[in-house]
């Protein structure tokens, strides 16, 4: 009877270190999902930043000649009150993917916006091999933020711009 009772006790401790084990394994594995999924959201602020940059370029190109603008607000990307017809540089205007908003931070030089990025304070994992029109500006030394990318076309843009 006796022998019984103390492979009770050896199973429930087993049980223990395997729910523990199971427990530890979970954590790491929710470690690098949520790796996986901030990665995920990055390659998607670089699209929807590269989609701001080829618009930005696009407005300031069908500018009037003479008169190289860029737009004064982010709605004028979306139908160009300059053209006669229906312009559209941007189909819309998206959401951060780092905030989950569209309240995405503009740059400002003399009165138009010049550069777009994001108002998330995380840390960014990708800190090298950025896009061209990807500026980083005042990166700290253990690595940029995200609201530290700016997203600016490549067709001379002012480098010195102001926030709001």
């Amino acid at each position: 009877m006796k022998t019984a009772s103390r492979q009770g006790g050896a199973t429930y401790l087993l049980m223990l270190f395997a729910v523990a084990a199971l427990g530890l394994g979970l954590a790491g594995f929710g470690t690098v999902w949520s790796t996986a999924a901030q990665r995920e959201r990055e390659a998607e602020l670089l699209f929807i930043g590269g989609e701001f940059a080829r618009a930005l370029a696009s407005y300031r190109a069908l500018s009037p000649a003479g008169a190289a603008v860029y737009p004064r607000q982010l709605e004028d990307l979306l139908l160009d009150p300059r053209q006669p017809f229906v312009r559209r540089h941007l189909r819309r205007l998206y959401r951060d993917p780092m905030t989950g908003e569209a309240d995405w931070q503009v740059e400002r030089a003399d009165g138009q916006i010049v550069a777009v990025r994001s108002r998330s304070t995380r840390q960014a994992l990708r800190r090298a091999a950025l896009p061209a029109w990807v500026s980083v500006s005042g990166a700290p030394a253990d690595g940029a933020r995200y609201c530290d990318w700016q997203m600016r076309p490549q067709d001379g843009a002012p480098s010195q711009a102001t926030l709001p």
